[in-house]
């Protein structure tokens, strides 16, 4: 592979978060070709410097390392091990990242193809939503082998802070699913702390600047509850994709035979918010659930 300063970077997935993520690797001056399903989503970047690509499969080719991140599991499957797809454009000795939250099964099965063919295949979900992708500070948890994640770590390093390599193939979405079981959890807590807080005649920002800095303290307390008290429930992450990683979540635990009744609690209630129409709402919607109620 060529030196770090000169990887030619394939990016599949200029959506909410990858867009500012393939947009670093542009200020980092790697070259950078970018492919998403619609269009225009990706027009910023084209008039910053990257090339656009017609398909996963024309943006692969010929690239050092190819990064994607997209919806579902079934789009990482149809992008990597479908007819025309990345495992097969690539040469001996690329990597491909894929940084989506997805499978760890179909995440070793991934890796296992392209290995036979001699590429490395990382995944690599993250954390830190949109806010954390603007600022290249996202956690970036990796599986796969070391040595890839060791020419690979460069670039991971325009996107994100905390980069952290967990194991092999399939232990950087397992890591993921630990931090969205986390995070599940965590805002049912923070939906009803709020409600109590209006229930009780406080009033909800002077709570906040209270619990904010205590013992109760998160990431989701102080980024996302300020937007929802401002009535601003625009995706940072998808509600609709929160939802997708907690049913990945449920299932995993499931062939582990562990049972996570709190999850299952959380996703009971943002099914309850897809079915009011939430899907495309940023997660902070879910305290909205509980505000209603008071």
């Amino acid at each position: 592979m060529e030196n770090s300063a000169k990887q030619k970077i394939a990016f599949i997935g200029t959506g909410v978060m990858g867009a500012s993520m393939a947009g670093h690797l542009l200020a980092a001056g790697y070259p950078v070709c970018v492919y998403n399903r619609t269009r225009s989503k990706a027009d910023a970047l084209v008039e910053a410097g990257a090339v656009w690509k017609d398909s996963p499969f024309e943006a692969a080719q010929g690239a050092d390392v190819v990064i994607t991140i997209v919806g579902y599991p079934s789009d990482v499957e149809a992008i990597y091990l479908g007819e025309r797809g990345i495992v097969s454009a690539l040469g001996e000795g690329a990597i491909a990242v894929d940084m989506t939250t997805s499978s760890p099964l179909l995440a070793q099965r991934i890796a296992e193809v392209a290995g036979r063919r001699g590429i490395g295949v990382l995944d690599a979900p993250v954390s830190g939503g949109d806010l954390g992708a603007r600022e290249a500070c996202l956690s970036i948890m990796v599986g796969g082998a070391r040595i890839d994640f060791e020419k690979a770590k460069p670039i991971l390093a325009a996107m994100g802070k905390n980069i952290v390599y967990q194991g092999e193939a399939g232990s950087g979405q397992h890591t993921k699913m630990c931090n969205q079981i986390a995070i599940a959890g965590g805002m049912v807590a923070i939906g009803e702390s709020m409600a109590y807080a209006k229930k009780a005649g406080l009033d909800a920002e002077t709570v906040l600047e209270s619990i904010s800095a205590g013992a109760a303290g998160s990431w989701s307390l102080s980024n996302l509850v300020p937007r929802a008290l401002k009535g601003d429930y625009s995706p940072g992450f998808f509600v609709k994709h929160f939802v997708k990683d907690m049913k990945i979540a449920l299932e995993s635990a499931e062939e582990m035979q562990l049972e996570l009744s709190g999850l299952a609690m959380a996703k009971r209630l943002f099914d309850e918010l897809v079915a009011t129409g939430g899907e495309e709402d940023g997660t902070q919607a879910l305290f909205r659930l509980f505000w209603e109620r008071e």
